[in-house]
Parts: structure tokens; C-alpha cells; sequence
């Protein structure tokens, strides 16, 4: 059974990079561009999102259904957003909204400064998960526990997320088995449905299994534990971290990316702006 998480960027520029930077860059990267709304300045931090996610030389193909749910989980919050904010925008008085025209039955005007605004929070999102993708599939299984106790949290939160990426792919596995022998009992998988409802009512069936399974699983892990006397005392790391000279170049440059946006956050030019192609003449 797999028990570790897809180590898909192993060997790659990023891979060989000390975990902590990883976790590091990730923070200081999301609290940069939640501040931005600009596209153009959007787009730079997605150009170096984009870069920086390359480096970790993912395979697509193995993670396009990961991304194929974020683009629908962005798709759905956008519309959600448009649809609860009846069309406002943030900081723009509605009568200064250059309007294409209005949902019906709601309402809600489309306008230029809606359409730049969803535009902006793609860009946000997608940049996010670009620079946090390689969390989960550059940095190997074992690093996950040293990396965050390396930065100061305490050691049972460390292992706790350590056995989180190890859990979510066993129990992926624990499906796969269960789906296998629930077909062999006659269970028809391909027939009951295709796209989100489908894939959740043919889910139904399998969760008793396959959650008694997780929590049997949980239970053998706590009671190695405990005979490991895990907790009764402070616990140490055999893998060692060290930052190489690539690792703290790397970090400064996210740090001044940091510092640059909180910077233009604070004079005012992160705001949105409207490409003057959508203003209606």
C-alpha cells in the first residue's frame, strides 16, 4: 500500500532545495498578493509563480485533475462572489461602474470594473496554488516534520502534519481497494454516473468501508506511538536542515517581492484597475 505522498518533483531544482524555504516562500507569497488587485501587477506575480512552479518540473499530466478542481473551485467562488455582491465592487461606488448590462431576474450588472475584479481573483488564486502545488510534491515524504519543527512549531504539531501527508494518500489507496472489492461483489462503479453528482453518489457506498478502515488505521498509528513513549518527552530530528547560498538568494528575492508590494500596498497603486479596452465608449 502507498503510504507516502506522489514525490513527483523528486530530482528537480526546487526538490533540492531545504523544506523550509518551501513553507517560507509560500507565506511570504500569499501575503504579497492578497494585497494586490492591479492585473499588471497580477500578471508579473503570476509570470514569477509560474517560474517558480516550473522549477519543481511536476508533471502535468499526473496533477491536471487537481488542477481542473481548482480552476472549479475558483469558477464557483467567483460566481458566488458576483452573484452575493450583486455586481459591487470593492472601493467603486456602483454609479461609477461602466455597466454591460444586467443578470436577469437577479439583476446584477456586469460591468467593466466586475469583469477586471474576477479577472484578479483568478490570477490570484492560480498564482497561489502554483507556488503551493510544490509543498505537497517537491518536498520529500520524511521532510515534512523536520521542516516545520526546524521553524519553531511544537513537535506533536509537526508530526501531526507530517502523518497528515502521509494519511491522504493511504487513504486514496484504501479506496482503490475498496472500489476493486466492491466490484467484485457485482458493484457496476462506471454506471451510475459521470461528472460531480455522479462521482458522489457512486462515493455513497463506498464511505462505512473505507472510513472504518481510516479509523482502524488511526488506531494502530496511536498505539505505535505509545509504545514509541511518543510525547512523554521533548523529541528530536535525525534529518538535518541546512539553507545552501541558492537558498537564501531565493528567499531574499521573495522577501523583497514581499516588502516591494506591501510597499505599493501602502501608496496606494495595488487597487484595481480597469484596462481601458473593457471601458464602454
Amino acid at each position: 500500500m502507498n503510504i507516502a505522498p506522489r514525490y513527483l518533483g523528486r530530482g528537480s531544482w526546487l526538490a533540492r532545495r531545504d523544506p523550509r524555504l518551501l513553507l517560507l516562500v509560500v507565506a511570504l507569497f500569499v501575503f504579497a498578493i492578497v494585497q494586490v488587485w492591479d492585473v499588471r501587477l497580477l500578471l508579473a506575480l503570476d509570470v514569477i509563480a509560474a517560474a517558480y512552479y516550473r522549477s519543481a518540473r511536476i508533471p502535468f499530466g499526473q496533477v491536471r485533475l487537481l488542477w481542473a478542481y481548482i480552476a472549479f473551485f475558483v469558477t464557483v467562488v467567483v460566481f458566488a462572489n458576483t452573484l452575493l455582491t450583486a455586481g459591487e465592487v470593492r472601493a467603486i461606488n456602483e454609479a461609477h461602474l461602466h455597466v454591460f448590462f444586467r443578470l436577469p431576474l437577479l439583476g446584477t450588472p456586469i460591468s467593466a470594473e466586475s469583469v477586471t475584479y474576477a479577472i484578479a481573483q483568478y490570477m490570484r488564486f492560480g498564482a497561489m496554488a502554483a507556488v503551493g502545488f510544490p509543498i505537497a510534491f517537491a518536498i520529500a515524504p520524511g521532510d515534512i516534520g523536520p521542516a516545520f519543527a526546524r521553524l519553531g512549531v511544537p513537535y506533536k504539531f509537526a508530526y501531526a502534519l507530517e502523518l497528515t501527508f502521509r494519511f491522504i494518500p493511504s487513504l486514496a489507496a484504501d479506496m482503490r481497494t475498496t472500489i476493486d472489492a466492491q466490484r467484485i461483489r457485482g458493484y457496476e462503479w462506471e454506471k451510475i454516473g459521470r461528472g460531480p453528482v455522479g462521482r458522489l453518489r457512486r462515493t455513497v457506498p463506498l464511505l462505512v468501508p473505507v472510513t472504518i478502515n481510516a479509523i482502524v488505521g488511526a488506531e494502530d498509528t496511536i498505539d505505535a506511538m505509545d509504545l514509541r513513549g511518543f510525547g512523554t518527552g521533548p523529541r528530536t530530528w535525525l534529518r538535518g536542515l541546512a539553507f545552501d547560498a541558492a537558498d537564501w538568494l531565493t528567499l531574499a528575492g521573495f522577501l523583497l517581492i514581499f516588502a516591494v508590494v506591501t510597499w505599493l500596498s501602502f501608496s496606494g497603486l495595488t487597487r484595481l484597475w480597469v484596462p481601458p479596452f473593457l471601458i464602454p465608449a
